[in-house]
């Protein structure tokens, strides 16, 4: 519920006003409120979440991607309806409520006072929950858990079913966690001991602060805390700039970017200026070299000859690489193998030609067709006019000189067939091609011609690789000396070395850059171009330093950028509009009706010494009012009250804005005397007893001592309240029960609850079990003495007086009368009791236990004095008239 203010259209709460001003808040601060609306105070995690979250607005990434979540419209209880009388009249099957048992059942009485009682661990908090989460109450910090007994996966979202009457017509109502709850419950107050609090505020007053004023207070200070974070984590990232500074003030494009650095430079434009190629960097040595020169002219007359030489050598050595290169190695491994595949065929020819017989031995080899072929050449002369071998038969042979015959000439006509074949043709014609390639390859020029100048001016070029040009040389005799041993068998192909990199190439360029040199340092000999050139080097000479310091530049614009961002991230922390809203709505508060009904509550509740004023503050030269707590003795309520004082406030507080908010609905208390003395219980017992003749209130207490003054105070103001025991059965947890404590009941009923006893007694005994019968015994004994202890209090002083309550009750002595026989009878019971129930430390633990019978008989005694002394009452009243 809370407090309430009347605006256009109606009345509404603090909470509802508070959460529709923060849905045109950032989202973080949504965040924080929802946040604070559940918890009241913001921990650790809590202001690291919103600091991540308020970080995230600006741009600046969560790495654990956190998202903000607003409060519902549904999380608030919405203002009563006029003339609504909701009232509860049971809460049961409950299902995946902690460990409750479930099918159970707890009625509560749709009027007057119905206080549920339970001990820690009984199940009472499950129910309690259970109504804060439907009845949409702000303190729902603790979570609804399901029975951990179940097997995971077993169990859903916590339920449960409320019987609810509508202006007298029952209702049923359904609720499950993480839905809507019925908003036909909200009607239902729940107290919260954060309902009101008191603060000191800024000028030095202790003011009352409504429920749920505290959330702008809190988001506030939630605002005030991320600002001095996120003011620590600028300090934290301020940029380097001292690296580069000198750069920042050349007039170089680099000086300008660094100069101008913020976290809107484009870190395409570093990269840009950072990034040089090799050309350059040579453009730079260039310069170097040349505005360092003392003698531009001659330097560049060398630098143009060097060039022309290296051009040349440059020329030499592709021409050189060239003659054994792979295609040429390769092209002379094809032809020897061809012409030894045509002299293979060639000899198989031959083979088979020598083989005829009637020739001498010798005929088809070599020496032979040298032979054959002389007498070709010598048939020209000595046979003129005729074509060998075909010579008349008359003839001489150009060979023997004898006469050919016929025979003879036809033995030379197929010597001539042998000759001329395809195969020894073949033959003659691949040798002849091989033996050209391999006599150009043997004559092929390799000398690169480097005398000792050239060298060193080779060595001066190329420092990093002194051997490029003469070791290529090397290679290439290598190489044609291999190729010519593998031409003749000596050798194999394959181990011919492969050639290295062609210097040719590194020649050419060297050659050009030696020959853009010259020029430069020609053309620097003109004033203006050298002008150019000093401008040229310090805009290369900075973009060199920018990239020695590229990655200290990034990291400076990244924590500019950072930075950026958590200033507008501070900017938007400003708590101005949050105190705005927090002063109108306590102006709208701060109402001589808010204060008289808070005094009124105060005082029963016996801090009558601490006030509610309406203190007038001056704002904006206008007269305000704000509701200050003070002291008669003018002393500070904040260094005085004490923590039982702190919540009795908070009952006050409550109660006043319940009554204040003209709603008809019922008020539930969870454990309202928590850190109260005993005094001030009676007098929260006595208001809660009040408030049920206006409402139905339930009150849930672990404490029995409370429970027993309520009841007394109920029975005093003649309006009994209902009770409701809720323990552990054989069910499980949260079972209903009528029975109370033992402790709590009158002596009447303690004398029933003692024969049920002494039946359980005489049960067991039967069973022959003697240890626990005789447990139960001394059990049974100590409770009737418990009992006459009560006789004493309620039946023979009549109430007169009576533990737990302040005062005397002197108008019950009327009715009071000690007879002799009274104590008689009380001697002996509590005597007997004692004796037999342990409590007196003298009684020797072997006495033999009383049989269930002789229990039964000392029970009876004690019901037997209770009925006499109450049959005598009216005798003694009358008599007293």
């Amino acid at each position: 519920m809370g407090a309430q203010f009347r605006k256009k259209g109606g009345f509404v709460t603090i909470l509802q006003e508070i959460h529709k001003w923060s849905k045109a808040q950032p989202a973080w601060q949504q965040d924080a409120i929802r946040r604070l609306y559940v918890d009241r105070t913001l921990s650790g995690p809590d202001i690291d979440d919103l600091y991540a979250l308020a970080k995230s607005e600006h741009g600046i990434e969560d790495p654990n991607e956190r998202m903000p979540a607003a409060l519902a419209d549904t999380d608030l209880a919405p203002p009563p309806v006029p003339d609504r009388l909701v009232q509860i009249s049971a809460i049961k099957n409950l299902v995946n409520v902690n460990a409750l048992a479930e099918g159970q059942s707890l009625p509560i009485s749709l009027t007057g006072l119905t206080v549920i009682y339970g001990e820690n661990g009984t199940g009472k908090s499950g129910y309690s929950r259970v109504l804060k989460k439907a009845c949409r109450a702000r303190n729902q910090a603790e979570a609804i858990l399901p029975n951990a007994r179940k097997e995971t996966g077993k169990f859903g979202p916590p339920e449960a079913e409320f019987v609810v009457h509508v202006n007298g017509t029952e209702l049923p109502l359904a609720w499950k966690g993480g839905h809507a709850s019925p908003e036909e419950l909200s009607e239902i107050a729940i107290f919260d001991s954060h309902c009101a609090r008191a603060y000191v505020d800024n000028e030095g007053d202790f003011a009352y602060v409504p429920y749920g004023l505290d959330l702008l207070e809190g988001l506030a200070k939630a605002c005030t805390t991320i600002k001095g974070l996120a003011l620590h984590e600028i300090a934290a990232n301020k940029p380097n700039l001292e690296p580069f500074a000198s750069i920042a003030k050349t007039a170089t494009k680099v000086g300008k970017l660094l100069f101008g650095l913020s976290a809107k430079t484009k870190i395409s434009d570093v990269d840009a200026l950072a990034t040089l190629s090799e050309g350059d960097l040579a453009r730079l040595a260039v310069l170097n070299k040349t505005l360092a020169e003392a003698d531009p002219k001659q330097k560049a007359q060398v630098l143009r000859l060097r060039s022309t030489r290296f051009t040349g050598l440059a020329t030499r050595v592709g021409a050189a690489a060239s003659k054994v290169d792979d295609a040429k190695i390769n092209a002379l491994h094809a032809l020897v193998n061809k012409s030894n595949a045509a002299k293979a065929v060639a000899q198989l020819a031959s083979k088979q030609f020598k083989e005829k017989p009637g020739q001498l031995a010798g005929t088809g080899d070599q020496l032979w067709k040298d032979l054959f072929e002389a007498a070709r050449e010598f048939a020209t002369v000595s046979h003129a006019g005729h074509i060998f071998p075909h010579l008349p038969p008359d003839s001489t042979c150009p060979l023997c000189q004898n006469s050919l015959g016929n025979d003879g000439v036809a033995r030379l006509i197929a010597f001539d067939t042998f000759i001329q074949q395809a195969a020894e043709t073949a033959a003659k014609a691949a040798k002849k091609t091989a033996a050209d390639a391999y006599r150009e390859l043997e004559t092929a020029t390799l000398d690169l011609l480097i005398d000792e100048a050239l060298a060193n001016e080779i060595i001066d070029a190329f420092p990093e690789d002194l051997t490029a040009c003469s070791g290529f040389q090397n290679a290439m005799l290598d190489r044609r000396n291999a190729a010519l041993k593998a031409c003749g068998a000596t050798s194999t192909w394959e181990s011919i070395s492969p050639l290295p990199t062609n210097p040719s190439t590194l020649l050419t360029a060297k050659a050009t850059a030696l020959l853009a040199e010259a020029k430069t340092l020609e053309a620097s000999m003109d004033e203006k171009a050298k002008a150019a050139m000093v401008l040229e080097q310090a805009e290369l000479e900075a973009r060199t330093k920018l990239s020695d310091l590229k990655t200290t530049v990034m990291d400076a614009i990244g924590k500019l950028a950072l930075t950026a961002k958590l200033q507008a991230c501070v900017n938007g922390l400003s708590t101005t509009g949050i105190s705005r809203k927090s002063t109108d709505l306590s102006k709208d508060l701060a109402t001589q009706e808010v204060a008289d009904a808070l005094n009124d509550e105060l005082k029963v509740l016996n801090v009558h010494e601490l006030q509610a004023v309406m203190k007038p503050v001056s704002v904006g030269g206008r007269t305000q009012f704000k509701l200050a707590l003070q002291l008669p003795g003018g002393g500070a309520p904040s260094a005085i009250l004490s923590e039982g004082e702190q919540r009795a406030i908070a009952i006050a507080s409550f109660l006043a804005e319940v009554k204040l908010g003209k709603g008809l609905g019922g008020v539930v208390f969870d454990d309202p005397v928590s850190s109260l003395d005993h005094r001030r219980r009676a007098h929260v017992a006595s208001r809660l007893v009040e408030e049920s003749k206006q409402r139905q209130v339930i009150v849930f207490t672990h404490d029995i001592y409370f429970l027993c003054i309520i009841q007394q105070e109920a029975d005093l103001s003649g309006s009994p309240a209902t009770t409701q025991c809720i323990g552990k059965g054989t069910a499980g947890f949260g079972v209903q029960a009528d029975r109370l404590p033992f402790d709590t009941l009158s002596t009447s009923k303690r004398v029933k609850a003692l024969r049920q006893l002494c039946d359980n007694v005489a049960i067991i005994h039967k069973t022959g079990d003697e240890a626990e019968t005789t447990r139960l015994t001394r059990e049974a004994y100590a409770h009737l003495r418990m009992a006459w202890e009560r006789g004493v209090e309620e039946v023979l002083l009549q109430g007169a007086v009576t533990r737990f309550i302040e005062g005397v009750s002197t108008q019950k002595l009327k009715y009071v009368i000690v007879e002799d026989s009274d104590y008689q009878a009380i001697n002996a019971g509590m005597t007997k009791s004692s004796k037999y129930s342990g409590h007196d430390p003298a009684t020797p633990a072997q006495l033999a236990t009383p049989h269930y019978d002789d229990l039964r008989a000392d029970i009876d005694k004690l019901e037997s004095w209770r009925a006499a002394v109450e049959a005598r009452k009216s005798t003694v009243e009358a008599r007293r008239k």
